[in-house]
């Protein structure tokens, strides 16, 4: 009975994001996301484990995360200049071996020095996913379609930072913190196999986008995949144009003659790259808001179990049911949130991609101070539920429009500056708020009293992203024009080397 339920749901799953093909490359770019993303939530749920086995504070847990996401920072822009020039594949598979490894080391560790040093290693996978899965969500998928495709594969993050938070936390209760450890190396080991097995290295520029119905990720004899080799989106040569791009042309928007270098961008060194990339006046509105946003995620990530636990009065098996419900939401308006974008591109409104997202931030922050001023967790929960779903939301618009802006070569460089300085926010964010949490709860020693008034105040910068993201609707028509134009220059053969 389980089988077939399960069968009729893959199936369904396979219709709704266009075929077997899709969902083979959704979903293993999905599963590297929520890896990363599970490591940081098990350190939320087995965080009160951690500190009473190795007798450490509220900023010294939320350090162990921000030393794995700082390596991660400091890996990535090397990793978007490899993603931009060499197989991708290959690079997450190395990546996430890496990983694997250092959660085996992580789980053996007898003393918080040990810990401590052991977590660097697991910034590999946070430096290759950003740069790695933009760059092939971009050759895979049309442009049209981008920001309903990222709430399907930004999804596997929420789903993992869900497992982390449940199945690590019932680990540490029924064994220990260290087999929670143990068991996400083995997943990634296991999808180490995977991708090596199941994900191809696609074309760059269009030329393996995925049709809906494809069966197979790339073309080849007797196969339905994504078009035959030199053909985009279909046919002809290949295309990157899409509803924006048609609807900024049709209102004659014309392109930043100033951003439209002669240089080849896949010539460009990493240095010249991140000099143009952060010129792009919309794409630095994009990754401050991102920054932003991610900021307040890694600390609500480490540290909402505990405040959860503290504040309402409830145990490990309490919360356990809680965190589906929270999951829900966030999975729905993952999967809303760039499918509201599209639907409203393909309807006039050019900024969409841009304009969600602010709306989407505003209300998180708006929804989430009134659980914050009670202990009755059933009074709770439906602000936490519709929070969640618009902290989600904003992601996969976000994601797309950052695709808009920038030629298709940039992508791995673009997304690894953007993912460098997301990073400095998120490493920062869980050993802040320990220390604003500690601070302003020193009188209450085990209290919840320092997590709210810290929630309170990093809610600020949040609700500030709508007027961030708002002031970027004015420049993203002109920067998708100069995007198009900066494509049509290079495959003209004007942006050869040395030009």
């Amino acid at each position: 009975m389980l089988a077939r339920v399960g069968e009729r749901i893959l199936r369904r799953l396979e219709v709704v994001v266009g075929g077997p093909a899709r969902f083979q490359v959704i979903a293993v770019l999905g599963c590297v996301l929520a890896l990363d993303s599970a490591d940081k939530g098990t350190i939320g749920a087995v965080g009160e484990e951690i500190e009473q086995s190795l007798g450490i504070t509220n900023t010294e847990l939320g350090a162990l995360i921000t030393v794995s996401s700082g390596m991660g920072a400091l890996g990535v822009l090397p990793m978007g200049v490899l993603a931009d020039r060499v197989n991708r594949v290959r690079i997450l598979a190395v990546s996430i071996a890496v990983w694997s490894v250092g959660m085996l080391i992580s789980g053996a560790a007898d003393s918080y020095m040990w810990l401590l040093v052991s977590r660097m290693a697991l910034g590999a996978v946070t430096a290759a996913a950003g740069p790695v899965v933009a760059s092939l969500t971009g050759d895979f998928f049309p442009p049209a379609e981008r920001g309903r495709i990222y709430g399907f594969i930004l999804s596997g993050e929420l789903l993992g930072a869900g497992f982390g938070l449940v199945v690590g936390g019932d680990l540490a209760s029924l064994l220990s913190w260290r087999f929670a450890f143990w068991f996400l190396a083995l997943l990634g080991m296991a999808l180490v196999v995977v991708i090596v097995r199941k994900l191809p290295e696609p074309a760059r520029g269009g030329q393996s986008r995925l049709l809906p119905g494809a069966d197979t990720p790339l073309p080849g004899p007797g196969r339905r995949g994504g078009g035959p080799p030199g053909r985009g989106d279909g046919g002809g040569p290949p295309s990157r144009d899409d509803v924006v791009r048609a609807a900024v042309r049709g209102r004659g928007v014309t392109p930043d003659r100033a951003l439209l270098p002669r240089r080849n961008p896949a010539r460009m060194s990493m240095w010249e790259a991140a000099r143009y990339i952060l010129r792009i006046p919309t794409n630095v509105v994009l990754i401050v808001a991102s920054s932003i946003g991610y900021f307040f995620f890694a600390g609500l990530r480490t540290f909402a179990v505990i405040f959860v636990s503290r504040q309402y009065g409830i145990g490990q098996a309490a919360i356990s049911g809680l965190i589906p419900l929270l999951g829900a939401g966030a999975l729905l308006g993952v999967l809303t949130g760039g499918r509201s974008a599209d639907w409203l591109t393909r309807h006039g409104h050019v900024s969409a991609r841009v304009t969600v997202p602010a709306v989407a931030y505003l209300a998180a922050a708006v929804f989430f101070v009134p659980p914050l001023l009670t202990t009755s967790v059933l009074f709770a929960l439906p602000f936490f539920v519709i929070s969640a779903a618009a902290l989600s939301a904003a992601n996969p618009p976000l994601d797309a429009a950052r695709l808009d802006v920038v030629h298709f070569r940039l992508w791995g460089r673009a997304e690894s500056v953007r993912t460098f300085l997301r990073m400095g926010g998120e490493a920062v964010a869980p050993v802040t708020f320990g220390f604003l949490a500690d601070i302003l709860g020193s009188g209450e020693p085990g209290g919840a009293r320092g997590l709210q008034y810290t929630f309170l105040i990093t809610l600020v910068p949040l609700a500030a992203n709508a007027v961030i993201l708002l002031h970027g609707r004015r420049t993203y028509p002109r920067d998708v024009a100069t995007a198009a134009a900066f494509e049509r220059l290079t495959e003209r053969g004007r942006g050869r080397p040395g030009r």
